[in-house]
C-alpha cells in the first residue's frame, strides 16, 4: 500500500466541474486516510515492540523468581532432613537410654549415686 501511496495520481483535467472538485476532495482525503493509517500502523508496531520487550523481561524475572522458589525448596527440604536426623539422635541418646535405665532398675554409681 505504502508504494502505492507514493505513485503519481494522475489529475483529471480541471475544468471547475463539481463532479472533478468532487473527486479531487475524494482523493485528498483517500491520501489523508492512508497517511493516518500508515502512521497508525507504525505506533501499533512500536506498541507491539515494547510490549513484547516488557513481556521477555517478565519472562527472564519469572525463570530467576522460579530458580530462586528450586533452590529454597531444596534448601527447606534438606533443613528438614536436619531435622528429622537431630530428632532420631535426640530420641536414641535420651529416650532409648532412658527407657533402658529404668528397665534396668536403679544403678549405683561408682560414687553411691542412684542412677
Amino acid at each position: 500500500m505504502g508504494d502505492r501511496a507514493s505513485e503519481k495520481i494522475v489529475p483529471f483535467p480541471n475544468d471547475g466541474d463539481l463532479l472533478d472538485r468532487a473527486g479531487n476532495a475524494l482523493l485528498g482525503m483517500l491520501q489523508q486516510a492512508a497517511a493516518i493509517t500508515e502512521e497508525n500502523s507504525k505506533r501499533a508496531l512500536d506498541v507491539a515492540h515494547e510490549l513484547s520487550d516488557k513481556l521477555r523481561a517478565a519472562e527472564d524475572q519469572i525463570r530467576e523468581l522460579e530458580a530462586d522458589i528450586r533452590y529454597y525448596k531444596d534448601l527447606a527440604d534438606r533443613a528438614d532432613q536436619w531435622l528429622y536426623h537431630i530428632s532420631v539422635e535426640i530420641e536414641q541418646r535420651f529416650f532409648v537410654a532412658a527407657d533402658n535405665r529404668s528397665h534396668q532398675g536403679p544403678t549405683r554409681s561408682r560414687a553411691g549415686v542412684l542412677r
